[in-house]
């Protein structure tokens, strides 16, 4: 019971805040505050000050603001149209034809931008009116790019998995590198579904492409170079110990600039439109961060965490029963939080769980990272819903429907990577590091 009214208030206060509209780094705030002044006897307001100044100081985060303004150069550019020009005549001979262009798309853009918004926007721009005008089924072409656009919260530079870092303070660099393979397979798992698919499906008819010789093949991917070039430079970096993330995205951001200028796209304007873009995205990402850390303080001043993690223990469940419920629980929390959101509010509690059951941090990263991805394709609160909706004009009900069966490989993609864990652990365990 003494752990009860703590859970009971914190919940209330955090809905009635969020139900109210209040943004989420502040009602994180609000439920910190309200639980410092029940429950403990030191000033709310030195703690939050000491604590936001802890949390927003940090060297590490410095990568955010970076990564996501590398995102926001990229998102400005040609990329979209030279990445269709180059992938097209490769995805056209395999089974389901140019649909693959959605999938290794968005696997290419997720690797330079971090942001699942910003992959969606940025390869649906360019794919949805060509798919379009060559027939394809329009749930496949919509479901598809739902589903693939979430890679950009699991191949490195994510975003998310920089807030997970910061949060239990685990090596942003080791994290990227976890999630690298996990992206590839379930990119794989997508590209599987799309192949099998047009095979079965009765309907898909779409326009066959114009035959290209290899040499044609070849002077088409010449507009793939340039952000395979910056995909090398920004990761190989990272996993030869040549730089820390940090330095990585300054190396990003350069080669963004550069690529941008030898398309022509870079202009003042668009310059400034994308240093306001990642000015805003970094303020609302701190602006949660500060709230979390002041709620984690919280929390532990009241002995909440402490106390949930002793509860899960007494009821002695397995590794798997524990993973399966974090799982539920992050599939619900994910319908009405984005995945940011998600990570920093649960942490302060799941965090101790998760340890003293013998998880590795680094793998849970990338199991959060696969469920938070799922809340992007769910309703009511699914941000790529939403950035669909507006770009297709179809109803919410209609996109959700066609972006299931993503979401059920996703699930599939939890138990790839609790039967091989390998998949997340081995390229942080053989990363160099500096001497």
């Amino acid at each position: 019971m003494e752990t009860l009214a703590p859970i009971i208030l914190f919940l209330f206060v955090l809905f009635l805040l969020l139900g109210t509209g209040v943004w989420v780094g502040l009602a994180l705030l609000g439920v910190a505050f309200v639980g410092m002044e029940l429950f403990t006897s030191r000033p709310a307001g030195d703690a939050m000050i000491t604590v936001i100044w802890a949390a927003s100081s940090s060297w590490t985060l410095t990568a955010l603001p970076l990564f996501i303004w590398m995102g926001e150069i990229l998102y400005r550019t040609r990329l979209s149209e030279d990445m269709f020009r180059g992938l097209a005549p490769w995805m056209a001979r395999l089974p389901g034809g140019l649909l693959h262009t959605n999938v290794v798309g968005c696997t290419v853009f997720a690797a330079v931008s971090g942001s699942s918004a910003a992959t969606l926007t940025t390869v649906g721009k360019m794919s949805v009116p060509e798919l379009r005008k060559r027939d394809y089924p329009e749930k496949m072409v919509i479901g598809t790019l739902a589903g693939a656009a979430t890679l950009g919260l699991m191949i490195p530079p994510s975003l998310t998995l920089i807030v997970y870092g910061v949060t239990i303070n685990e090596s942003i660099t080791k994290l990227f590198m976890a999630g690298i393979l996990p992206g590839l397979v379930l990119a794989g798992l997508f590209m599987g579904y799309i192949a099998i698919y047009a095979k079965v499906s009765k309907n898909y008819k779409p326009q066959p492409e114009p035959q290209m010789t290899f040499r044609e093949k070849l002077a088409n991917s010449r507009f793939l170079l340039p952000v395979i070039a910056l995909i090398i430079v920004v990761i190989g970096s990272m996993y030869t110990g040549l730089a820390t993330a940090t330095e990585a995205a300054a190396l990003g951001v350069i080669g963004s600039l550069a690529l941008a200028a030898g398309q022509g796209s870079l202009t003042w304007k668009t310059f400034g439109e994308s240093l306001m873009g990642a000015t805003r995205t970094s303020a609302m990402v701190a602006l949660i961060l500060a709230g979390a850390a002041f709620l984690s303080l919280s929390m532990g001043f009241t002995g909440l965490p402490r106390a949930l993690a002793a509860w899960i223990a007494d009821m002695q469940l397995s590794r798997f029963e524990l993973l399966m419920a974090l799982l539920v629980f992050y599939i619900v929390i994910g319908c009405f939080l984005d995945g940011i959101s998600s990570v920093v509010l649960t942490m302060a509690v799941v965090e101790p769980m998760v340890r003293a059951a013998g998880i590795d941090a680094i793998w849970f990263g990338i199991f959060v990272v696969v469920v938070v991805e799922m809340a992007q394709i769910t309703p009511p609160i699914g941000f790529n819903l939403f950035v669909l909706q507006g770009m297709t004009r179809h109803e919410m009900t209609y996109i959700a429907r066609a972006a299931l069966p993503m979401f059920a490989l996703m699930v599939v993609m939890v138990f790839i990577l609790i039967a091989f864990p390998e998949l997340a652990t081995w390229l942080p365990e053989n990363m160099r590091t500096r001497p």
